[in-house]
Formats: structure tokens, C-alpha cells, sequence
């Protein structure tokens, strides 16, 4: 038989392999295996403590277990002390007007009860300009019930002069709307315009605070109220009140010249239209 006279399918598809085991390995092979896997072993301990370190420093500063730095204490100590210092000023303010409140509270406490006294006092007044000087020397009674009345009145006066309540002195004095309230016009060329003509009833002042207007009636059609001539001092120290008079006088006559070419504006529409 030959070699060309051979089948194809005489021959298997693939040659079987024979499986090695470790054992059956020499030994040099066996102890450079030994090496590979050690050396592999101990990379893979490298990478899980540097993991580790990685993830110990992405902490950071800000980790609880860290100590606050220099400039974070000095601005926490900088934000205390302005804490500090806006609570004792508030303080010091609470303070200082609860005082100014006590203060207000015990000067004008006789507030209410002053409105309705001085209406006493009105009512002294109208008793003693009812009784004329003849019907006091034709009755001796009713003169001594004048002088009965005529003394309860001073004492009243002497009573709200020790408690700071003052009469606001009006007549021919300027017009001042902080005190006074303007009942009427009087036509007058020959009287300065916004001089106090008439007094209607008496205002009232307790300290500088007012308890009631006078009402009183105006003057009309003069020339402007010249300020007096004081001196120096009294100037100095009656300027606010001056300044208040002559701001109150030129509202009041510039309301009353508004007026008037509101007047005399309808007038001549009025001749106009006619």
C-alpha cells in the first residue's frame, strides 16, 4: 500500500491535546509562577491603600475632625464684636428714650385735665366782664360776689402758673397758626395786614405745647406787619419762634391774596360774559 492510495478520512479532523498539570510543570517554570502571582499580589495592595489615601485627602480642610484655621477665628471674633456692639447701642438708644419718654410723660401728664380746666376759666372771665362797675357800687352784694369771683380767678391763675400754663398773648401780635385760629377778617387799611385784632377766647399753652388755639380775628387790606426792633439777644433767642410767626403771617396772606384774585378774576369774567 502507499502513501497516495491512503484515504482522507483515514485521518482524525484535530490531534488531541494532552492536558499539564502544575505538578507536572519543572520546576524552575513552577517558581517563576510563584513569582508573577506574588508580584501581582502586592500591586493590588498598592492600589487599595493609595485608594484609600485618596479618599482620606479629598476630605479637606473643611473635614470635622480639622482644626479651624487663624483667619477663620479672627472673623468669627470680628463678627461677635459687632454683635456686641450693635446690641449695646441698642441699648443705650432703648435707654435713653424710655428716659425721654418718663421725662414727656411726667411734664404732660396734666394734659387732659388742663383742656378742661381752662374752661373754668373762661367761664371767671365772662362773670367778671358781665357786672358792670355801676351795678357794683348800687349792690354791695354783688360787689362782694365780684370780688369773690375776681379772687378765685387770680388763685386759678396763680394754680396754672405753677403747673407751666400760660396765656398765648394774641392781640396785636402776627397772625401764628400754631396758635391761633382766625375766626374772621377785619377790613382795616390803617392796621398792618395779619395783625391779631380781636380775641374770641383765650389760648393756652402748657410748657410749649399747646392746649388750645386762641381764636381770633385778622386783620385785612393794610400794609405787610413789620417785624419789631429787638436786640440782639431777644432775637437770638426768640428766632424760631419769630421765624414760625412770619412763615404762619405770609401763608395767611398769601391764601388771603389768592383769594382776592379769585374774587376779582370772577368778577371780571362775570363783566365779560355780560
Amino acid at each position: 500500500m502507499t502513501m497516495n492510495m491512503i484515504a482522507d478520512e483515514d485521518f482524525p479532523e484535530e490531534l488531541p491535546e494532552d492536558e499539564i498539570t502544575e505538578e507536572e510543570l519543572p520546576e524552575e517554570i513552577q517558581a517563576e509562577l510563584e513569582k508573577a502571582s506574588a508580584a501581582e499580589d502586592a500591586s493590588e495592595a498598592d492600589a487599595e491603600s493609595s485608594d484609600e489615601a485618596g479618599d482620606a485627602g479629598d476630605a479637606g480642610p473643611g473635614d470635622e475632625d480639622s482644626p479651624p484655621t487663624y483667619e477663620e477665628l479672627e472673623s468669627e471674633v470680628a463678627a461677635l464684636k459687632d454683635q456686641l456692639l450693635r446690641t449695646l447701642a441698642e441699648g443705650e438708644n432703648l435707654r435713653r428714650r424710655t428716659e425721654r419718654d418718663k421725662a414727656d410723660m411726667s411734664k404732660y401728664a396734666i394734659t387732659n385735665f388742663a383742656r378742661q380746666i381752662v374752661s373754668v376759666a373762661d367761664n371767671l372771665t365772662r362773670a367778671l366782664g358781665s357786672v358792670s362797675e355801676e351795678a357794683r357800687q348800687e349792690s354791695e352784694e354783688l360787689n362782694n360776689l365780684y370780688v369773690g369771683i375776681e379772687m378765685t380767678d387770680k388763685e386759678l391763675m396763680n394754680s396754672f402758673e405753677q403747673f407751666n400754663i400760660k396765656i398765648i398773648e394774641s392781640i396785636g401780635q402776627k397772625f401764628d397758626h400754631n396758635f391761633h385760629q382766625a375766626m374772621f377778617e377785619i377790613e382795616d387799611p390803617e392796621q398792618p395786614a395779619g395783625m391779631v385784632m380781636q380775641e374770641m377766647q383765650k389760648g393756652y399753652v402748657l410748657h410749649d405745647r399747646l392746649l388750645r388755639p386762641a381764636m381770633v380775628g385778622v386783620a385785612k387790606g393794610g400794609p405787610k406787619m413789620e417785624a419789631n426792633e429787638e436786640s440782639a439777644e431777644e432775637a437770638a433767642a426768640e428766632a424760631p419762634q419769630e421765624k414760625a410767626a412770619n412763615d404762619s403771617s405770609s401763608a395767611y396772606e398769601k391764601q388771603s391774596d389768592a383769594a382776592d384774585q379769585e374774587a376779582d378774576g370772577g368778577d371780571s369774567k362775570l363783566d365779560t360774559e355780560l
